[in-house]
């Protein structure tokens, strides 16, 4: 990632400013956790049996763990090193609760994490090819992250994303394989879960992909398949989109009377929750008015910036 500064209409490169220590970039990723990843930071520097966890975080949305490790050199294993901390954690799911009410003031119960979201995020200035292509799989329950310092007291933080339909579980038969038992009970989600698993008419599915490129066309927006919905995020999720055999479910993420709806087709559930994020609940019919709901969604996507 190269980025530039415009004098007089002339770009100059931006230098790169190496970090001098792992700590360095710790400090500044838990310093800035809700900002740059929407985790609530639970400890620094975790112990768990003979493991150190560098960064533990708890991701609110979807009720979950996720543990942070920094690497400043380019040698170490991706897959070894994240299925170690993924069954650390699911072999010890109580030790990470109670860090979690102490070190927050939580009341959590084991039945309260949906411990199928779990996940490993790798942060460093560089990844090798092999490193990339080691989790090139559907269902790697792993997130590698780039990140770079320039001058001028800029960052870029930047994911490597994985392109591949295949799952990792089909390079083993082994069924006490550690990546086949972090895979029975971790599920990393895609939109064909929600697309081609469900009794969906086919005048749903148009309408899903119809929205669903309106949503991300409003500007920079990612998808984020979860086990109840498919959620559409800007610096968190704006709009989630659960599935129904003949209408789509929307969930608004605005706070209750936020939510400027002169038409009245949304439903205030504040008080009784929903699977996706935010107060409002809309039901969505192929012959619904697209225009209208995107004027909706927009609110949401402005106050998410």
């Amino acid at each position: 990632m190269n980025l530039y500064s415009i004098t007089n209409n002339k770009v100059k490169s931006v230098s790169t400013k190496p970090f001098k220590l792992e700590k360095e970039i710790q400090s500044l990723v838990e310093n800035n956790l809700e900002e740059l990843f929407n985790l609530q930071l639970v400890k620094s520097e975790l112990s768990v049996k003979n493991f150190r966890v560098d960064t533990l975080g708890y991701d609110k949305d979807n009720k979950s763990f996720v543990i942070i490790e920094y690497k400043r050199d380019k040698n170490f294993s991706v897959i070894d090193q994240g299925y170690t901390y993924m069954s650390l954690m699911l072999n010890n799911k109580s030790d990470f609760i109670l860090e979690y009410n102490e070190s927050c003031g939580g009341t959590l119960k084991r039945d309260d994490i949906d411990w199928t979201q779990s996940k490993v995020i790798f942060i460093s200035p560089q990844y090798t090819d092999y490193q990339k292509h080691s989790i090139n799989f559907k269902d790697v329950p792993f997130e590698l992250w780039e990140i770079k310092k320039y001058e001028n007291n800029v960052i870029g933080l930047i994911q490597h994303k994985t392109t591949s339909e295949e799952s990792i579980s089909s390079i083993s038969d082994d069924k006490s394989n550690v990546v086949n038992i972090v895979s029975r009970e971790v599920k990393v989600y895609n939109e064909d879960d929600h697309i081609k698993n469900k009794n969906l008419s086919d005048n749903i599915k148009e309408l899903y992909y119809s929205l669903r490129e309106r949503i991300t066309n409003i500007g920079d927006v990612q998808v984020i398949p979860r086990l109840n919905y498919i959620g559409f995020k800007r610096k968190t999720n704006f709009v989630d989109i659960g599935f129904q055999k003949n209408n789509l479910w929307l969930w608004i993420n605005l706070k209750k009377g936020e939510i400027d709806d002169p038409k009245g087709i949304s439903r205030d559930v504040s008080e009784i929750g929903c699977y996706g994020n935010g107060d409002y609940e809309v039901k969505v019919y192929p012959e619904t008015d697209l225009d209208y709901v995107m004027f909706l969604i927009n609110q949401s996507y402005k106050k998410q910036g």
